[in-house]
């Protein structure tokens, strides 16, 4: 990205496991680093923001009893209905199966969620990933199993977006909200992943949305951000990633990332004009209130290149690809996001994960769209991705589906 905040903060930082706390400190140690920037959400469950507090190095991250934002569902539903906060869907957290089939009974449909991390891809829908109530029970038997709790939710039918916000603890502050696309396959298709590809718009909100919409996102993190505090008795500082969805009957919270997210990050992050560093010292010293926070004016759109058999059966013939090699053309000017991905002599070799991240930049979405999908045909090797992220069709149906829930 051109933020020289971020352009400077990559000159002068370390990337290795964060398990090793000790080459960590030593970095920090020799550069005399004045803060940490936490990045995946393990890190942050296993109380790598305690370690560094410990250590007089501040962090844009949470301490691990605020992570629990992201990491337990309970926690955080809990917290919204304990504080009064619009949002919830109607929801019980079990620790055993007792009670679990009486429950499902009382909802039309239901979204069933593991109590802890899952990477993503351990939440399950009705009418996507199973079809019965006794699917749904024999899911929460599987959950219980490896889990210490399950969360049973109502589904609910709307458009979601996803709103990161930047927290100090006491100030919140949104950036531009984003579409994220989960599942593998053209038109929503297949199993979900990590995020197959995001896109945002020019004027700041999303083509489904209503100026309310964002607002009502915002105000309900900020309301999350006081509770944490009253709750917990210590500041949130670092990101609040809201997943919400529009019905009928307004927004609702889906759920919280304790950090920025992939790939909607990098929808966002280079379009920043604030300098990066900035908003960092500001969210560690308390002071985001008086530091004014601007993005470029827009749109983007985010397409991951994934290997052919990304998401599918291990046995699949295109499963050779996980570690095929690739050649990366002439892009133009879409910027690249090396993931999953492993650099030899030879040249890069995918894993089993999702490769690279490709954003076009542009005044409109049609524009951005057709930059982001002509740098990947530059990229050869058995890779696949998603066509339809950000094109004009996919768009129109969410706004057609949009309109049928507002009635």
């Amino acid at each position: 990205t051109n933020n020289p905040g971020i352009a400077s903060l990559a000159e002068k930082s370390i990337v290795g496991p964060y398990e090793d706390l000790a080459t960590i400190m030593a970095f920090a140690k020799e550069y005399g680093c004045e803060f940490a920037v936490i990045g995946p959400e393990d890190p942050l469950n296993l109380g790598i923001v305690d370690a560094l507090g410990a250590a007089g190095i501040p962090a844009v991250g949470p301490r691990k009893k605020l992570a629990r934002l992201e990491t337990s569902k309970s926690f955080t539903r809990d917290m919204v209905r304990k504080y009064g906060i619009p949002g919830n869907p109607r929801y019980e957290t079990f620790t055993s199966i007792d009670g679990i089939e009486a429950f499902l009974e009382e909802l039309p449909g239901v979204v069933v969620k593991p109590d802890g991390l899952t990477g993503g891809k351990g939440v399950k829908v009705q009418g996507d990933h199973f079809q019965t109530r006794r699917e749904a029970f024999e899911y929460c038997r599987e959950v219980l199993q490896e889990h210490p709790a399950v969360v049973i939710e109502e589904k609910l039918e709307g458009e979601e977006f996803s709103l990161q916000c930047i927290s100090d603890g006491k100030t919140v502050v949104a950036t531009p909200p984003v579409q994220d696309h989960k599942r593998r396959f053209v038109g929503d298709k297949g199993p979900n992943t990590g995020g197959m590809g995001s896109y945002s718009d020019r004027d700041h909100s999303l083509p489904f949305m209503r100026p309310e919409d964002v607002k009502a996102g915002l105000e309900i993190t900020r309301k999350v951000a006081e509770a944490t505090y009253r709750e917990t008795g210590d500041y949130y500082k670092g990101v609040m990633y809201g997943g919400f969805i529009i019905t009928r009957d307004g927004v609702r919270l889906v759920e919280y990332n304790a950090r920025f997210g992939d790939p909607e990050a990098m929808n966002i992050l280079p379009l920043l004009k604030t300098d990066f560093i900035e908003i960092c010292r500001a969210v560690v010293n308390g002071t985001l209130d008086r530091l004014p926070v601007e993005f470029e004016k827009k749109a983007t759109v985010c397409k991951y290149i994934v290997p052919k058999a990304y998401g599918l059966p291990k046995d699949h013939p295109d499963a050779k690809s996980t570690s095929a090699k690739i050649d990366v053309g002439d892009v133009g000017s879409a910027r690249l996001y090396y993931s999953s991905v492993d650099r030899k002599a030879d040249g890069l070799y995918m894993t089993t994960s999702r490769a690279i991240g490709v954003v076009g930049i542009a005044a409109s979405l049609d524009e951005a769209e057709k930059i982001a999908e002509s740098a990947i045909s530059a990229v050869k090797g058995p890779v696949d991705h998603r066509p339809d992220i950000g094109t004009r069709a996919l768009i129109q149906r969410r706004i057609d589906h949009m309109k049928k829930i507002r009635g």
